[in-house]
C-alpha cells in the first residue's frame, strides 16, 4: 500500500510542478532560516571543543550590588571570587579568569588588535583545547607570575607566518611573553574560553585586582557530576549573605549565582536580575520557532487544498469505486509527507553553503559550523512536522466530499 502511495505521490508532483515548486520553496526556505538559527544557538551552548565538559560545568558570571540608593551590575571582581566561590562542595576545580579584552600588540612596529584572557592554570585543566605547539599555562606559572602565553593559530600567522612559535616572544599590552603553546582557533561565540592570547592572571597591570568585589573576571566549576548541581549552586547562594562591603552604607547586597551559561543569559534577558529563569527563555524560544513554523504552514494548507481541491474528480472516482475516507486521507497526507521531506533535504542541503558563506565572511572570527547528528535531526523533525501539519486538514477537508459532488468538480 506504501508503495503504491509514493508512486502516486511522485506522479502527482511532476503533474502539478507550479504546486510542487511552491511547497518545496515554502518548505527549504523555512528549514534553511531553521537550520542557521539552530547552528548558531548549538555554537554558543552545545558541547564542543574547548567545552567538552558542559555537562559538569557551571559558571559565576554576574554580579548585583545593592544598597539603599544604589545598584551597581556587572561582573564579579576576582576578590569575590577567591573568598566567596573557593572550596565549594563536589567542586573538582575552579578557575576564576579575565573576560577577554582588545588590547595592543606590536610586530616589527606594526600595531595588532588581539583579544587577550587571563587564566589560571585550571582553567586548562577544565577546558580541553588542541594544542598544535607546546602545552598550556601551569599553576607553577600563575604562582610565579611568569610572563608567559598561549596563543591560537591566527595570532601565530601573523606575528611568525609558518614557522613555530614556542619559545619566541610577543608584546601584548605594553608586556612582553614568552609562547610556551599554540592551540586551534576558538570561536567567538565560544565566550568563555575564546581569545587570542591567554597570559596568567598575575602578569597584570593592575596591582590590586585580588580584593575587589567587581572586575572583568568570571569563575568556572567543574562538578563531579551533573547530579552536584544543586548542592553547589545552594552552597554558593549561602555564602551571599555573608558578603563584606567596603562601605556598607553604599552597597550591603549581593546577587549573584553558579549557573549554566544559558541559565545566564535568561537571568540578563530578565527584568529581575536577581534570579535566572531558564523556562522561561526556553518557552520564549519554542513560541518563537512555532510561530515562525505556523505562517509558512498555513500558507502550505491553502496551497495543499487548492491542489487537492483540483483533484476532485479522481476523489469522486475512487470513492464510487468503494475507496474508504481513511484511505484517501492515508494516501494524501502520505504525499505531503514525502514532499515535506523533499523540501527539508533541499533545505538541508542549502544551509550547508549559507553556513560557510557566514564562517568565510569574518562576520564571527574563527567560527566553524559542524553540520552534527543535533542539527540534523533538529530539521528532520521539523520537516515531518511541516508535511502532518499542512497535510492533515486538507486530507480531511477532501474526505468529506461527496462522491457525486466530487465527480462534477464541486465540494459540499
Amino acid at each position: 500500500m506504501l508503495k503504491n502511495y509514493l508512486k502516486i505521490a511522485f506522479k502527482v508532483f511532476l503533474r502539478r510542478k507550479f504546486f510542487t515548486f511552491i511547497s518545496l520553496f515554502a518548505i527549504s526556505l523555512t528549514l534553511v532560516v531553521l537550520m542557521v538559527a539552530t547552528a548558531l544557538f548549538d555554537h554558543v551552548f552545545g558541547a564542543q571543543a574547548p567545552e567538552t565538559k558542559l555537562d559538569r560545568t557551571l559558571g559565576i558570571y554576574m554580579l548585583q550590588l545593592r544598597g539603599e540608593h544604589s545598584q551597581m551590575t556587572g561582573t564579579p571582581g576576582y576578590g569575590f571570587l577567591d573568598r566567596y566561590a573557593r572550596r565549594l562542595p563536589q567542586v573538582e576545580k575552579m578557575s576564576i579568569f579575565e573576560q577577554f579584552n582588545y588590547k595592543d600588540a606590536y610586530r616589527n612596529g606594526e600595531k595588532i588588535k588581539l583579544f587577550l584572557k587571563r587564566t589560571d592554570g585550571e582553567f586548562w585543566e577544565i577546558f580541553d583545547f588542541k594544542f598544535l605547539e607546546g602545552g598550556p599555562l601551569t599553576a607553577e606559572d600563575e604562582q610565579r607570575a611568569n610572563f608567559v602565553a598561549v596563543i591560537n593559530e591566527a595570532t601565530r600567522q601573523k606575528f611568525f607566518d609558518q614557522e613555530p612559535a614556542v619559545g619566541k616572544t610577543i608584546e601584548v599590552d605594553g608586556q612582553r611573553f614568552r609562547v610556551i603553546g599554540v592551540v586551534a582557533n576558538v570561536p567567538l561565540l565560544r565566550l568563555i574560553p575564546f581569545a587570542d592570547v591567554w597570559v596568567p592572571t598575575s602578569t597584570s597591570n593592575v596591582k590590586d585586582y585580588r580584593t575587589s568585589l567587581h572586575g572583568p573576571y568570571q569563575a568556572v566549576l567543574l562538578a563531579r557530576s551533573q547530579a552536584d548541581f544543586p548542592a553547589i549552586k545552594a552552597e554558593f547562594a549561602s555564602r551571599l549573605p555573608g558578603v563584606e562591603f567596603p562601605d556598607p552604607r553604599e552597597f550591603n547586597q549581593a546577587f549573584s549565582g553558579a549557573e549554566t551559561l544559558f541559565e545566564f543569559v535568561s537571568r540578563m534577558l530578565s527584568n529581575d536580575q536577581r534570579e535566572n529563569h531558564p523556562t522561561r527563555l526556553l518557552a520564549a524560544l519554542v513560541g518563537l520557532i512555532i510561530l515562525f513554523m505556523v505562517l509558512p504552514t498555513v500558507n502550505l494548507i491553502n496551497i495543499n487544498v487548492s491542489r487537492i481541491m483540483e483533484r476532485a474528480s479522481e476523489i469522486g472516482v475512487r470513492k464510487a469505486f468503494g475507496a474508504s475516507s481513511w484511505t484517501l486521507v492515508g494516501q494524501f497526507v502520505v504525499e505531503n509527507v514525502v514532499l515535506t521531506l523533499l523540501g527539508g533535504l533541499i533545505g538541508l542541503l542549502l544551509s550547508l553553503p549559507i553556513l560557510r558563506l557566514i564562517e568565510q565572511s569574518g562576520l564571527i572570527p574563527y567560527a566553524e559550523f559542524h553540520f552534527n547528528h543535533r542539527i540534523f535531526l533538529y530539521g528532520l523533525v521539523t520537516a515531518v512536522f511541516f508535511g502532518l501539519f499542512s497535510g492533515v486538514y486538507p486530507a480531511w477537508k477532501m474526505s468529506r466530499l461527496h462522491p457525486v459532488e466530487a465527480l462534477r468538480g464541486g465540494v459540499r
